[in-house]
């Protein structure tokens, strides 16, 4: 019997091949109906195979919590964009870290 691949895994997967043309590579975890698509710091993506979310970087002058993103799954390009953008602002404000090297002693 083939092993069937949930909804959530497979829009992410689509998410990850659609974030490559950006330069952009990503983990997947998933479990309990959602898959989750590690970007950058402060930008983890998740699904339930129905829609992206992820945290748009703004926070309600109300309420003071957190605005998210939403894209539909069945459009991962227009998601992809979006995330690149938000990861390009993300890594102006947390570089990369230089590895670090180990002196022997």
């Amino acid at each position: 019997m083939a092993h069937v691949v949930p909804g959530e895994i497979r829009a992410a997967q689509r998410l990850v091949r659609a974030l490559e043309p950006h330069g952009i590579a990503a983990d997947i975890h998933d479990g309990y109906g959602l898959a989750l698509v590690s970007v950058w710091i402060d930008l983890v993506v998740w699904t339930d195979g129905l829609v992206y979310r992820w945290w748009s970087g703004s926070v309600s002058g109300g309420s003071g919590r957190r605005v998210y993103a939403a894209c539909p799954a069945d459009a991962p390009e227009t998601a992809a964009r979006r995330i690149a953008l938000r990861n390009r602002m993300l890594q102006q404000t947390h570089p990369p870290c230089a590895p670090t090297r180990r002196e022997a002693s």
